[in-house]
This record gives structure tokens, sequence and C-alpha cells, in this order.
């Protein structure tokens, strides 16, 4: 397979010491740019929030721009991605592009309010926390990862109730099943703001 398939593009400057060039990753840090695309894993959340501590300690009140088209993932990494979102000084604009689902819906309805942006035909979806794995062992080990899947569905509907001012019961009543919200019914049910065609 051809490894230039999966190189990052490079932009190349002239500066007063010559060519210089530059990831377009690391371009879009400087402009205080991140992106999460795919599988919400410790790996992805942990370069996320190492980029949005060195933006914040550059400059504690410029916003921070965080683009999401991701299925979701991990529960437990992609609540640390929220707690910094949400303990960052920084103002924190999400973007949704292509869909933002599971894990990741959650990150986009938290972004800062009235900077949750999406594009025409993103879509956002949410539902409750899955079992990973099967539900076998003794009857006390079912329970207990049955207790903290409840548990888990708890801290996630909070959540998304927080962001957007529906009730635990409206918020559970939505979560039973998969439902994808299209750009305009994701502003109308307050989990965006507003839908942009230009970024």
């Amino acid at each position: 397979m051809n490894e230039a398939m999966f190189t990052a593009p490079c932009i190349v400057r002239e500066t007063s010491s010559g060519l210089q060039s530059m990831g377009i990753r690391d371009h879009m840090l400087m402009n205080r740019q991140l992106e999460l695309v795919g599988e919400v894993d410790a790996a992805s959340v942990a370069g996320l929030i190492r980029s949005m501590l060195f933006l914040q300690a550059e400059d504690p009140a410029a916003p921070i721009t965080l683009f999401i088209n991701s299925p979701g993932g991990e529960v437990q990494s992609g609540l640390a991605l929220y707690d910094v979102m949400q303990a960052v000084s920084c103002p924190v604009r999400t973007v949704c592009l292509g869909i933002a689902a599971s894990m990741a819906a959650l990150l986009f309805i938290a972004g800062e309010p009235g900077m949750r942006d999406m594009l025409p035909h993103s879509r956002v979806m949410i539902h409750d926390p899955l079992i990973s794995g099967g539900l076998g062992g003794s009857a006390l080990s079912v329970k207990s990862r049955a207790d903290n899947l409840m548990r888990t569905r708890e801290i996630t509907a909070q959540v998304i109730a927080k962001h957007t001012g529906m009730s635990l019961e409206q918020v559970y009543e939505l979560t039973a099943a998969d439902t994808y919200f299209e750009a305009p019914d994701a502003v109308e049910a307050n989990l965006a703001d507003r839908i942009i065609t230009t970024l």
C-alpha cells in the first residue's frame, strides 16, 4: 500500500530563514484548531488534552475550536476530555463534521454555549452507554458490571441534560434507542446552536 496515503500534508512557507515546512496539524494547532476524528479512546483523548492545556497556557482567554467527526468510543476516556473542556479557561467551540455519535455527541454538545456549530449535512446521535464484552461470570460480577453501566448511564444523561436544558426523563426517553438528529433537528433540540456553511 502507498505510504504517501497516510502522510499528513505539509505546508511550505517562505520565511526570512528560507523555506519552512510545517505539518497541517501543527498549522491547525497554531490556529487553535483541534480535531477528533475516529474513535474516542485513551490515545486520541490524551493528545487533545495535551493540546488544550498547551493552548490554555499560550492564551487563557482565546477560543479553541474542536472539529468532531467520530462514531464515539470509550466513555471513561470521553469523560476525561469532557472534564478538561469544562475546566480550561478558554471557550471551546465545537464543530460537527459528518457525525458526532455516542460519546462524541456528548463532547460536541458540551461545547461553549452559542458556539456549537454543525455543517448542513452533519448529524448527532445519542444513545445509552453500551455493554462492552459479555455479561458472563459470577452473579456478583454481573451485578457489579450492571450497576456500573447504570451509573454510567446516569452520568451521561446528566451531561446531556446540563448542556441542552432537557429533563432527565426526556434524555432517558431519547437515549433508550439510537436517536439521530439532522442538523436542523439538533438545533431545535438544543443539541447544537447553529448550522454553518463557511468555516
